[in-house]
């Protein structure tokens, strides 16, 4: 499938003379991640070939590694090289079985003297062992190529590694009852905060919650703020006839006493407008929420789901 490293075995001997004289492994920045959880990776290439500039670089995706979408990178060509896996994976509630098995960045220029990083992410399937996993590399020059190929820790030409832990849940499992996320402001619980990742340019993005109120008197939502957005409204969206409507609740949001209101794709929500950065899959953002009577609270929405879901407008949008 991938003829660069069919044939990097063989230039593997006369590469390592060339690179004698500044020889560096290409590493990833984070070496370290949970079986079953959202991974970025940022390969980390510090020269070329010899004193010969890198004008493509080439990953290897491992079985278990799925759902891959890599960075496009300012001045290379970006590709990628799609195949069946080995075995089935559920994304987002749908089965997967094929999926990117190769990226390569190409007609870059990268002097020997230059370092640079090339970002992809992806989710390591639940069924991996505790252990390393490994992304054999290859950048290639003009007149022969470096390959970061070896899988075993004797190798001359070690490939960048992760190394495996069980650990966090499912990072795309944060919306779900399965992540106890409860947080208490007076007589205010707030449970399952979670926003979607978004698309590079998207302007918009939503963030979701349920907020109980034990208390006698009722409280209301007034604003939300978050430096993820140039502006951050409380939104609802309602049949109005037959017509699905969306609209800015500019009173606030009433939580009942003793009762609950639940923030969710298609109904309530918070929105954010005029992102100021991409919300990514497997992270999380801030927001500051404001009660009338409970005041203010800092929390967490990790981002679950994909661009991919935003972009087919599950957001309700």
């Amino acid at each position: 499938m991938i003829r660069s490293f069919v044939r990097a075995s063989l230039a593997a001997t006369t590469l390592i003379a060339l690179a004698s004289t500044s020889f560096a492994h290409s590493t990833f920045e984070v070496q370290d991640a949970n079986i079953g959880a959202a991974y970025k990776a940022i390969l980390r290439v510090p020269h070329g070939c010899g004193t010969e500039a890198t004008h493509t670089v080439r990953v290897q995706i491992p079985e278990g590694f799925y759902s891959v979408k890599p960075m496009p990178k300012a001045g290379w060509t970006l590709e990628t090289v799609t195949g069946p896996y080995e075995n089935t994976y559920l994304d987002h509630g749908t089965e997967v079985s094929e999926g990117v098995r190769e990226i390569i960045w190409s007609g870059g220029n990268l002097p020997n003297e230059w370092y640079d990083e090339f970002v992809f992410r992806g989710t390591f399937a639940g069924s991996l062992q505790p252990g390393k996993i490994y992304f054999p590399a290859v950048q290639e020059c003009a007149n022969g190529e470096e390959a970061w190929i070896d899988t075993n820790e004797a190798g001359d030409m070690p490939a960048p590694s992760v190394t495996l832990t069980a650990g966090a849940a499912d990072a795309h499992a944060h919306h779900h009852a399965a992540q106890p996320v409860e947080i208490t402001l007076g007589d205010l619980t707030i449970s399952a905060p979670f926003t979607r990742a978004t698309l590079p340019n998207a302007p918009v993005g939503g963030g979701y919650l349920t907020i109980a109120n034990a208390g006698s008197a009722d409280d209301r939502l007034v604003s939300v703020t978050s430096a993820i957005a140039k502006d951050t409204q409380i939104h609802e969206m309602a049949m109005d006839g037959e017509v699905m409507k969306m609209r800015q609740l500019t009173d606030g949001l009433v939580i009942p006493a003793g009762g609950s209101v639940v923030l969710e794709p298609g109904g309530y929500h918070i929105m954010f407008l005029g992102l100021t950065a991409p919300i990514v899959e497997g992270e999380a953002i801030s927001v500051t929420l404001t009660f009338e009577k409970a005041g203010e609270i800092t929390i967490e929405l990790p981002a679950a789901g994909s661009a991919a879901d935003a972009a087919t407008g599950h957001e309700g949008h």
